[in-house]
């Protein structure tokens, strides 16, 4: 695959063949060479042959191979010409990223306290696949409030505060919404609020450890050495199933199009069609669903920190809640055009518009999880980043699947690289394919678009307690 170095951290897939645009992948010398041939690049390449793909298509510092387009790529369609991909955006539809910041110093949690907030959490939402709702008033009809209104719906049930809202994405309510697009085995899958899953997702107990810049992290309520909660999950079963319903409707509906798909994982349609306008409605029900889903843990988290060491709901503040997997119309180089963003994630530079108001001067923050071991960042995007459609890395990244983390990641080593960080798991052997050797180091990942001055570095966590689900969904 021809990958060209063009300058430092950059590097370009060459336009050849059927591409209609070229690639921008951003890697430092050792993330190339780590990626080396990986599949991620051919797919990539597959992205930029879509029909009214918009000025380039583009590769994270994260980028790894996915169903479709690679996690860690985004790419941009013409609003009136250019298709949507059910593939990428992915199949955890808005699998994203919360943060809630306290002020309570960290080293003043013992051992045993870490154990009782983890427990005290644990007892509010299940874990794990296939696991269903513990809130008995989201069930059924009452879910298709959620589809539309999403994070709106369970704060005004009494599960967060309005100030929730203000910083959550979209206020936490996806426009354009609609529950008659989704299939019947959707609905079926959607009794899932309030679960956490299983595979990468996870609810960690941080430190933070460092701050880069004072000022912006005044801004985000962030204080060195306090404790903050990372939630990171998505919509569960029925943005599993959407994606599903939609790739394979788009694959049978594209011949009518006379559209020539790259791969079966990148089907797609006309942004206007019938079949375009139901996904778009199907996929914001289930962005709603994920930030819903995200609520009603943050309310789970706030109430097991007053159980265990005191602390008013009101002093636990989110800082931000944040998608991952979405696709969303954006202006652009002065034109309207559908961003398909399939891990990574949206930074804001300061002034722009659809910032939240307290943010406008800094930019809303960007959150960032490396592993369960090295910590995680939270970083604001400046107006370079305008060249990425104002898109980021969504993490550190896959170095390994899966599989191959079970086959060479032993149950003592993932132990010994934890050290005296707490795991729910009863037995590690079940997360070993979520072992920090399994993904990339988050801080060669972060410096990637830091040192090319499109990211500023505000805050480092370190992990003190992970939550995680023991199934791979």
């Amino acid at each position: 695959m021809m990958l060209t170095k063009v300058g430092p951290n950059r590097y370009r897939l060459e336009k050849q063949g059927d591409m209609l645009v070229e690639g921008r992948v951003f890697l430092s010398d050792a993330l190339r060479e780590q990626l080396g041939d990986d599949d991620s690049l051919k797919q990539l390449r597959d992205v930029a042959c879509l029909p009214g793909v918009f000025k380039h298509v583009l590769g994270m510092p994260d980028m790894h191979s996915g169903f479709g387009m690679p996690i860690g790529g985004v790419f941009a369609a013409e609003a009136h010409t250019g298709v949507v991909s059910a593939g990428a955006v992915g199949m955890d539809i808005n699998c994203g990223v919360r943060l809630l910041a306290t002020d309570v110093p960290a080293a003043s949690l013992s051992t045993k306290a870490l154990r009782q907030l983890m427990l005290s959490f644990e007892s509010r939402i299940p874990t794990g696949i296939g696991k269903k709702t513990q809130y008995a008033e989201f069930r059924g009809s009452a879910l298709q409030d959620i589809f539309v209104q999403g994070a709106k719906t369970v704060v005004d049930k009494g599960y967060g505060m309005r100030a929730d809202l203000a910083v959550t994405e979209e206020e936490g309510q996806m426009p354009g919404a609609d529950p008659e697009a989704l299939t019947k085995t959707a609905h079926k899958r959607a009794e899932q609020l309030g679960t956490l899953g299983g595979g990468n997702h996870f609810i960690e107990f941080c430190a933070v450890s460092q701050i880069m810049d004072e000022e912006v992290a005044k801004t985000f309520s962030l204080r060195g050495g306090a404790l903050v909660i990372l939630i990171h999950s998505g919509s569960r079963g029925l943005g599993h199933q959407t994606c599903t319903d939609f790739s394979r409707l788009m694959l049978e509906a594209a011949p009518r199009y006379g559209l020539r798909l790259p791969s079966k994982g990148l089907a797609a349609v006309p942004i206007k069609s019938p079949e375009g306008e139901r996904y778009l409605a199907a996929m914001s029900c289930a962005v709603n669903y994920a930030f819903a889903n995200r609520q009603l843990m943050a309310h789970a988290a706030r109430e097991a920190l007053s159980e265990v060491i005191g602390t008013k709901s009101n002093e636990v503040r989110q800082v931000y809640d944040v998608a991952h997997n979405i696709a969303k119309f954006e202006m652009h180089f002065g034109q309207k055009v559908l961003v398909h963003r399939k891990g990574a994630t949206r930074a804001l530079p300061p002034g722009h518009p659809q910032n939240p108001l307290q943010y406008q001067s800094t930019g809303h923050p960007a959150l960032l999880p490396g592993d369960m071991a090295r910590g995680s960042y939270v970083v604001v995007g400046t107006p370079l980043l305008d060249e990425t459609f104002f898109s980021v890395n969504h993490g550190a990244g896959r170095k390994m699947s899966r599989s191959e983390a079970r086959r060479k990641i032993s149950e003592a080593e993932l132990r010994d690289n934890l050290g005296a960080v707490l795991v729910n798991a009863r037995n590690l052997k079940a997360v070993v394919d979520e072992a920090p050797a399994a993904y990339k180091d988050i801080d060669e990942v972060t410096g990637v678009l830091a040192e090319l001055g499109m990211t500023r570095l505000v805050a480092r966590f370190k992990p003190l307690a992970v939550i995680k689900g023991e199934d791979d969904e």
